[in-house]
């Protein structure tokens, strides 16, 4: 595969001021050479850029700008090629036409990025994390991204790594030895060894939550009965006039999700149909899709209309809901059409009737009062879930299942050593550990894992 030069558009399909496509290869230079109108390419000073033309035969395509880079001081470690152009569709199918009939072929979806691997200018989690990087849709997940990209999961995993392959060596050592009965691996040393590496693993598998939350956003369900005021909460908190609001009861007969970043944080609202027993048909599938939503949801913000007296269906309901892993914020909500006492006992009902931890907040989506409030409380959860630790967060479900099997192969191996079993049983124990934790940087993969990791890549990347 490596021996192709391979080329694809850098930049995103459509019209813009400019687009760039790259090629990388060890023919890139004499290639883009046969079709550019310049200086030599094959003779010229590396990261260097140049002005000419790319032709087809004697028809020139464009006026470009191209940039050299000689291996193995390059993106992938190969020679690269630049190519900038005038932002158009076309331009870019006639250039990319032509580099093909002269010797390069289209690269595959992550194909660059897979080639910096490997060749060894990045690990496997590294190479992942360009993918997060390009996909980061707030502040928060670009940070993270940035942060694995400069190696923060990738060190942690080493030293981890490094110290329990010390030991491994010494355990195999042992099997060389096994006649002599010779015990080389100081078993009270690597009990400590394995508590500390168990102590790492369950911070960083803990930290996925947080981690999941940033990169995908938080599901926040906004539930209530009918014209309890969910679609104006959601227009409130949006700024915009996204979801239909009206007196008549049952408006909203399907899921409406937006996107709301809070402190750099992303939460994907979902509003959804009323809540009640009805025989309108769609109506019934909007209240069953409501349901399914909360079922996934991380946050379940429920609008109790505080202008009614009976709350009773709204605690049945909320009752019904709830999951030990589910925040619950209750609003009570149209504040500005009743009295401030009558929240104190708006409160006080809820409080006597759900027994499970719970945020009260008054608020008028119509007025905008205490719609702040929420939105601190959203913010707050995301924040309770930052590790105190350290800045390496898990945001890789491909990560998060390979620690928990290194967890539960170095639990096994604390086990083994506790029960003093034999050295063979023990080698293989941390053999799997070591594993385990190869598959996050790479030290360890197949083609079907890889396959799979660069298949999600754009072309260009």
């Amino acid at each position: 595969m490596n021996q192709d030069t391979i080329c694809a558009l850098a930049t995103a399909n459509g019209i813009g001021a400019i687009g760039i496509i790259r090629v990388s290869g060890e023919r890139s230079f004499e290639i883009v050479n046969k079709i550019f109108e310049g200086k030599n390419l094959e003779k010229v000073d590396s990261h260097t850029v140049h002005y000419g033309f790319i032709k087809e035969e004697n028809e020139v395509i464009d006026e470009v700008m191209v940039s050299i880079f000689q291996a193995p001081k390059t993106f992938t470690t190969e020679n690269s090629v630049e190519i900038s152009f005038h932002g158009s569709p076309y331009i870019a199918k006639k250039i990319l036409e032509v580099l093909i009939k002269n010797g390069a072929r289209m690269a595959k979806a992550g194909e660059f990025t897979m080639r910096a691997f490997m060749n060894g200018r990045i690990d496997l989690s590294q190479a992942e994390s360009i993918a997060d990087l390009i996909a980061s849709d707030n502040e928060a997940s670009r940070k993270v991204a940035l942060n694995q990209l400069k190696g923060g999961i990738s060190k942690e995993i080493s030293f981890l790594r490094g110290d329990l392959l010390n030991f491994t060596s010494l355990i195999e050592l042992e099997l060389d030895f096994a006649e002599e009965d010779v015990e080389f691996a100081d078993r009270t040393a690597l009990n400590q060894l394995l508590n500390r590496i168990e102590v790492k693993l369950i911070s960083l598998i803990d930290s996925f939550q947080y981690g999941n939350a940033i990169k995908n956003g938080t599901a926040v369900a906004i539930i209530g009965k009918p014209n309890a005021g969910k679609s104006t909460l959601l227009n409130a908190l949006l700024k915009e006039e996204r979801a239909i609001v009206s007196s008549i009861a049952g408006t909203t007969r399907d899921t409406i999700e937006e996107i709301l970043h809070i402190k750099g944080n992303a939460f994907r609202l979902i509003d959804t149909a009323g809540l009640r027993e009805t025989e309108d048909e769609i109506e019934a599938i909007g209240v069953k899709k409501a349901k399914e939503k909360v079922d996934t949801a991380d946050i379940l913000v429920y609008l109790a209309d505080a202008s009614t007296t009976d709350f009773s269906d709204d605690i049945a309901m909320i009752k019904s809901l709830l999951r030990d892993d589910l925040k619950l914020i209750i609003c009570a909500t149209k504040i500005d059409e009743v009295l401030p006492t009558k929240y104190d006992l708006v409160e006080s009902v809820f409080r006597k009737e759900i027994a499970s931890e719970f945020d009260f907040i008054k608020i008028s989506a119509v007025e905008n009062q205490n719609i702040q409030d929420l939105k601190n409380e959203l913010s707050s959860f995301v924040e309770h879930m930052k590790s105190e630790e350290g800045n390496v967060v898990i945001t890789n479900q491909r990560h998060f299942e390979a620690l928990n099997k290194s967890l539960d192969s170095v639990r096994k191996v604390e086990e083994a050593v506790s029960s003093q079993i034999t050295t063979e049983l023990l080698a293989y124990e941390l053999r799997n550990a070591l594993e385990y934790l190869g598959e996050i940087s790479g030290e360890f993969s197949n083609d079907e894992v890889l396959g799979n990791i660069f298949s999600k890549f754009c072309i260009g990347k």
